[in-house]
C-alpha cells in the first residue's frame, strides 16, 4: 500500500511541474500579450468545439462574472467572439477568431516543445499519460 509520503510527494511533483510551466511560459505570454488566465482559458477552448463562458468558468473554476471580464477582453483582443447558441437564446457559444486560433497555436506548440516530459522516452510519455489520465478520470 502507498504511503501518505509517496502521496505527498507526487503532489509536491505536481507543484514543481505547474511552477516550471509556468515559468518557462511567461516569456512567451508577455510576447503575446496574454495574462495566465488568458492563456488558461485559451488553452480550455482548444478542446472544445463548442462552449459556453459558463462551461469555460466550470473549467477555470472561477465564477461567472470573471469568465465574462476575461472573455471581453479576449473579445477586444480578436481572440474570441460570441455567437448565439443554437438551442439556447439565452446563451452565446464562444469561438476562437483566425487569430485566436493562432495564438492558441503558438501557445500548445510553444508548451508542447518545452515540456518537463519532452525528456522521457516515448514509451514513458504514454505510460504517465495513461496514469494521469486515470487519476483524472477517478476524481
Amino acid at each position: 500500500m502507498v504511503d501518505a509520503r509517496v502521496r505527498k510527494e507526487l503532489i509536491d511533483y505536481l507543484f514543481v511541474l505547474y511552477d516550471h510551466v509556468r515559468a518557462d511560459l511567461k516569456g512567451l505570454l508577455h510576447e503575446l500579450d496574454l495574462t495566465d488566465a488568458q492563456a488558461a482559458a485559451l488553452w480550455r477552448l482548444s478542446d472544445e468545439q463548442e462552449m459556453t463562458a459558463r462551461q469555460l468558468a466550470d473549467r477555470l473554476h472561477c465564477d461567472a462574472s470573471t469568465a465574462s471580464s476575461m472573455i471581453d477582453r479576449l473579445e477586444r483582443h480578436g481572440v474570441v467572439r460570441r455567437v448565439p447558441h443554437p438551442t439556447d437564446r439565452r446563451a452565446k457559444i464562444l469561438r476562437l477568431t483566425p487569430r485566436g486560433c493562432e495564438l492558441r497555436d503558438q501557445l500548445v506548440r510553444y508548451t508542447t516543445e518545452r515540456s518537463p516530459f519532452a525528456g522521457l522516452a516515448p514509451s514513458d510519455q504514454r505510460r504517465l499519460h495513461a496514469l494521469l489520465s486515470q487519476s483524472a478520470a477517478g476524481r
